[in-house]
Parts: C-alpha cells; structure tokens; sequence
C-alpha cells in the first residue's frame, strides 16, 4: 500500500530533523500530536506520525488517522463547483438567488461593526464568484467583531457541529444583513457552506453524496466524509484546547451523533486522513488529473488558482493579520505571489497554492517543485463571536508557531 517511499530528491539527514523537532512539541505538551507527509516528483518522501490521538486512552498516532480538517474542506467543495461549471449548470457570475432565493433582496450594514438594523439595500446580488472567494459580504461569528457577530451564534449556532437541515439554515443565515456589499472585500464567512448548498440543489441530492460520487469515489478517497462510520471512528483523533494558563491539554472533541446528520458543512466538517488528502492535492497539482482519473481541465485548475483578489482587497488584513502581503486568493485556495515575503512567515515557491483549517490542519501543493506538504493536528482555536480579533490572548497559541518551522525545514531539505 505505501511502497511509494523515496527521497523525492529531498536531502535525508535534512528531512531526519524534521521528526525530533516534532517529537519534543508533543512531549512539551504543546500538541498532542501530528501526522505530517511530504510527497515530491512521484514519491512519498517522508511520513511522520508522532505523539497521540487520544492522550488519556495512551492511542499512538498511525499514518491513518482520521482529523477532522476544518477549512480544508473548502477547496473540496469548491472543486465539485467548477465540475458543475465546466458542465454549463453554472456560471461565475450567476447571481446565486438562481437557486437560492433566501439571498434575494439583502440589505447590507451601514457599519460592520454597529447596529444589524442599520442597514441599507444591496447594490447588487451575490454571485457564485462572490462565495468563491469569500467577497460575498457574508461572514462568520469568529471572524466578526459587535452585534452581527453575536446573531451569527444566535441564529445559526456553531459553524461545524449544526442541528439544522439545509434549508433551515439557509433561511436564517439569509434574515441577517451582510457586512460588507458584495464584491467589496475578502471576508472570511460561510460563503463556503453556501456554496455547498447551492451544489446540492443543483444536483438535487445531498453535499456528501455529490462529493462521494464525484471526487472521492473516483480518486478513492475512502476515509473522507462528513459523518465517520461507527467501524472507523477508533481511529479518529480526539480535538484537543491547550488551556490560557499552564496545564495539561483539554479534550474538547466535537459530539459524534449516531447518524448522519442532514448538515454537512462545505465549508468545514469533513474528516479525511493524509494519504486521502494527498489524493486529492495531487489532483490539482497534476492539473485536474491523478493517476489516469481526471476530474477537471487544464484550464480550470489555473482558473482555481490565480488570485483573484485586487491589489486594494491585499491591503485589508486577515483576522488582523498581513496575510496577503504575500499571497493571493482563487476560487477557493489561496496561490503565493510573492515567496520572499512568504519566507518571512512560512515557505513556498510562487505559484503554490493550498488552504489551511481551523484546527491546525494545513496542506500545499507546490508546482514548482512538483511537491506536496501535508500537515494535520487536532488543536481547538475559539471559534465564539468576536474570537478572531483576541487569537493573540485567548489561549496558549505556542503549537500553531510548528507549522512554520515544518513549512521551512522541508524547504531546507530541498537546498532553500
């Protein structure tokens, strides 16, 4: 199953540094462990799987965990869209009360900070391009700071775990004013899920169906879903908070229900494992094609990863971050524009492309250097209203500085 092992050209006494520096986290009590792939020109490079699943039941972490990756689900979904693009179900510019008409006749915030009954019309409807690259006007709790941030909660409750069916939620994320017009700006919200609704009314099933039929099923993706069966849930790795003080990490792993449940968020709740991951990565690396099965065109692979964000749109930070100093964004994963400055935070070559997820999960497919980086921990970050602006204070964040130096010492392994 793995005899794809090799070097990938990478050099081994650099990549050989890369296990203990991990290992002393763990057992710093930082994290609780990591799963971490590096595949280069064909070959696996280098597989860690280090520290534990389940701390208190002393369960090892195996290259095939499941992790609940978050936000790297959304580049999943964006892809089952442009499948259906390609198809002529949609257009980019489509406005998206086509299918949704909750999103008919929105009213925009006078100030995205004040009053959500300050508002005034929408200049125009959001598109299925708007929700691709999060300039829908839409947000997040977490990512929003005064009253729209607290009815977000209210309204709709948590972004990842959600007793509501589609429609209902739908319906009550389309009663709450956006913070921004359409088109305005990048703000991280959950044009993501929406997008992922809008797919499943286009086809007429469920997102999980969509998403079996079309991109797991064909790249054999076989521990990637929004609900883990009961004969693989030993394997899934507990969700882990470090506290705000000193003390030992807290399981906080989100409720497992007994079926599955009628939400299945596009923007966030997929499981996967890293092996499974890397398909898909290896996917878009190879310009919509992966050992013999092609799911898109040439042309919409590099349509995916052009950044599409204006020069102005850069200039605004990213939950208070100077996140696009060096990067772009696409349809659905942000692309390196710039790797000297990328070098001053992380590392990539221009041109490389990926998107992170909330929990730490992390992944980059670099086709430069025909490589990808696949790194998956299970770290709890609040994601409560208002969150995204006290990151800094609100917990220990000590175990997400790893991913960096992860980041740079596969680069260093490569001569960088």
């Amino acid at each position: 199953m793995y005899g794809d092992q090799g070097t990938g050209g990478l050099n081994p006494e650099a990549l050989a540094q890369i296990p203990p520096a991990l290992q002393g986290v763990a057992d710093q009590g930082l994290l609780s462990g990591f799963v971490t792939l590096v595949w280069r020109k064909g070959e696996i490079a280098q597989v860690n799987a280090i520290g534990h699943r389940d701390l208190e039941g002393k369960v090892p972490m195996t290259r095939d965990t499941l992790f609940r990756i978050a936000s790297m689900t959304k580049p999943v979904t964006s892809v089952a869209t442009l499948m259906l693009l390609e198809e002529g179900k949609l257009k980019l510019e489509d406005p998206v009360t086509k299918w949704l008409p909750e999103f008919a006749d929105m009213q925009v915030l006078a100030d995205a900070t004040g009053p959500i009954d300050q508002t005034s019309p929408a200049a125009r409807d959001i598109t299925v391009e708007d929700l691709m690259t999060h300039r829908a006007g839409l947000a997040y709790g977490f990512t929003s700071v005064g009253p729209i941030a607290h009815a977000h909660e209210e309204r709709l409750g948590s972004p990842l775990v959600n007793a509501m069916t589609p429609d209902e939620w739908l319906a009550a994320l389309g009663s709450l004013p956006l913070s921004y017009p359409p088109g305005d700006r990048f703000h991280y919200s959950h044009a993501t899920d929406v997008l992922g609704f809008l797919v499943a009314r286009i086809e007429g099933k469920p997102l999980g169906e969509v998403l079996r039929e079309r991109i797991f099923a064909p790249l054999g993706m076989d521990d990637t879903f929004f609900w883990a069966p009961p004969e693989k849930r030993e394997r899934l790795a507990k969700l882990y908070k470090a506290p705000a003080e000193a003390g030992p990490l807290e399981d906080v792993s989100l409720p497992h229900p007994s079926k599955a449940p009628a939400f299945e968020g596009g923007g966030g709740g997929l499981i996967s494992t890293a092996d499974d991951y890397l398909k898909f990565a290896r996917m878009l690396l190879g310009k919509g094609e992966v050992d013999g099965v092609r799911l898109l065109k040439p042309q919409t692979v590099e349509l995916m990863t052009a950044n599409r964000l204006t020069d102005a749109q850069r200039k605004i930070p990213f939950m208070g971050f100077p996140f696009w100093d060096a990067q772009g964004f696409g349809l659905g994963v942000s692309t390196i524009l710039d790797e000297e400055k990328q070098a001053m935070v992380g590392a990539g070559s221009n041109g490389s492309f990926g998107w992170p997820g909330a929990f730490g999960t992390w992944w980059l497919a670099d086709p430069k250097e025909e490589m990808v980086l696949i790194y998956l921990i299970q770290d709890s970050m609040p994601l409560e209203p208002e969150s995204a602006s006290q990151l800094a204070t609100g917990q220990r964040m000590g175990g997400r500085m790893v991913l960096p130096v992860f980041q740079k010492m596969v680069y260093a392994a490569l001569g960088k």
